[in-house]
């Protein structure tokens, strides 16, 4: 590799205890300009992560003691960041366990660690004032008891904030900001991973599954994010 880039100020925690894999996806982030910091056990991992604040979070999900999934848990009472997470079983159940508990990306072993460079610095360019390009592009948007304060970033059922990672008010705001229009799996995937971001659609499924059970929603009420057969998603009545 040349020689590393300039610090950007981004941080990163790599979760991994085969030792090998852990420094070279370590040494692709530093050459990346990151400030990287090495965790082998959950454990270490969670103690590592409320120190550091970092950025993005790339984490195996068969870690020794405390597996990956129950890490990004624990992440996720304390932390938004971003969370790639890294699996050696290509099981489709493996992916939906480890993003249903807020992990943003994953990636199966073996895979290239330029593309995992690619995919963070994609997620890091999404933009964290808000989706607006309509709805008043600012005024708090109603649901029924759903209030969803975009540039705020916030969401509220009947006055109680709901802790939503960053992807899932993410898709949520794409949604409300267009309360008439149905958005495609490809177009939200545009819209909330980016237009560089190439990885599997199935992502915007499982993300709008973890939506609805934190809004108290389900695929048969379908009261804030409704399903429509064939063609993508749109946002409720709130009825």
């Amino acid at each position: 590799m040349t020689p590393d880039a300039a610090p950007t100020g981004l941080r990163a925690l790599v979760v991994e205890d085969e030792a090998p894999l852990a420094e070279l996806v370590s040494g692709y982030l530093r050459h990346d300009g990151f400030e990287v910091e090495v965790a082998g056990d959950g454990e270490e991992a969670i103690r590592r992560a409320r120190t550091l604040d970092p950025d993005v979070v790339v984490l195996d999900l068969g870690l020794p003691g405390i597996d990956g999934v129950e890490v990004c848990r624990r992440l996720r009472t304390f932390s938004d960041c971003y969370v790639v997470m890294l699996t050696a079983r290509a099981e489709e159940v493996d992916k939906l366990v480890g993003l249903s508990v807020g992990a943003d990306d994953y990636l199966t072993k073996p895979f290239s660690p330029r593309e995992l460079v690619a995919r963070i610095r994609v997620m890091l360019r999404r933009p964290r004032t808000g989706v607006p390009r309509s709805a008043d592009e600012g005024a708090p948007i109603v649901i029924g008891n759903l209030v969803v304060d975009v540039p705020a970033r916030d969401a509220r059922i009947a006055g109680d904030g709901v802790p939503l990672t960053r992807t899932e008010f993410d898709v949520l705001a794409a949604l409300a900001v267009r309360p008439k229009m149905v958005l495609s799996r490809a177009a939200l995937l545009e819209e909330v991973w980016g237009g560089g971001w190439n990885g599997d659609e199935h992502l915007v499924d499982v993300h709008v599954l973890h939506l609805r059970q934190k809004l108290g929603d389900n695929a048969e009420l379908q009261r804030y994010v409704r399903t429509v057969r064939g063609v993508g998603y749109r946002i409720g009545t709130g009825q």
